[in-house]
């Protein structure tokens, strides 16, 4: 069983009220927050993801694809987020950032990209909830899943099983099982749900009657 994580940055964004209210079957709420430096792409502040918060009726999660996450972490915080998912690209000193997240009271969580390896992780594990697998290299909606990383999934669910395991980029209907059998507690998907021929609600439903 896998929980369904709407990416909120594929939604019409002149209508979040409406996005969100679509999305009030999800299990939680999936905000990419990116810099345009980490990634090339700029997306949603701090006084947006409050509002959204506000307005949202599920668990808010904030995946922050930026350089320097140590100063935007307390921001984030306050706005509302439940959980902050830092990447451990982005840091020289994870420690320091996960026990910065730690002091703030949120759920801690470290993302990879495809390329990085599950080592990056490893001294941590132990201090943190989740681990965030990027399954399309970050900073695009709707590219297509890196099938290869089926296999970097089922290894970290072996060598840290004590995490959640949450995979981001190119899941939909068609795939969402096989990669919650292949291990991911938390599936993100964006285009899948907010695609202009879906109905968020439904398509919500069927991605969770996929992977029960």
């Amino acid at each position: 069983m896998a929980l369904i994580a709407p990416s909120i940055l594929t939604a019409d964004w002149l209508d979040l009220r409406g996005a969100l209210r679509s999305a009030q079957g999800a299990d939680l709420l999936h905000l990419d927050v990116m810099d345009g430096h980490f990634v090339p792409n700029l997306t949603f502040g701090p006084p947006l993801v409050a509002a959204i918060c506000r307005e949202a009726q599920r668990p808010v999660e904030c995946h922050l694809m930026v350089e320097r996450p140590q100063d935007l972490l307390a921001r984030y915080a306050e706005a509302g987020a439940g959980r902050l998912i830092v990447h451990a690209e982005a840091t020289a000193h994870l420690h320091r950032l996960v026990a910065e997240l730690r002091g703030l009271g949120v759920e801690a969580g470290v993302a990879l990209n495809p390329g990085s390896p599950l080592a990056l992780v490893e001294e941590v594990a132990g201090e943190i909830d989740l681990l965030l697998l990027m399954t399309v290299d970050p900073g695009f909606g709707g590219q297509a899943f890196l099938t290869g990383q089926l296999a970097k999934i089922r290894e970290a669910k072996r060598r840290f099983p004590h995490l959640l395991i949450e995979v981001d980029g190119g899941v939909h209907l068609e795939n969402a099982r096989t990669v919650a059998e292949a291990g991911a507690d938390i599936l993100v998907t964006g285009s899948s749900v907010f695609a202009k021929d879906a109905d968020p609600a439904q398509r919500i439903k069927q991605l969770q009657q996929a992977t029960r």
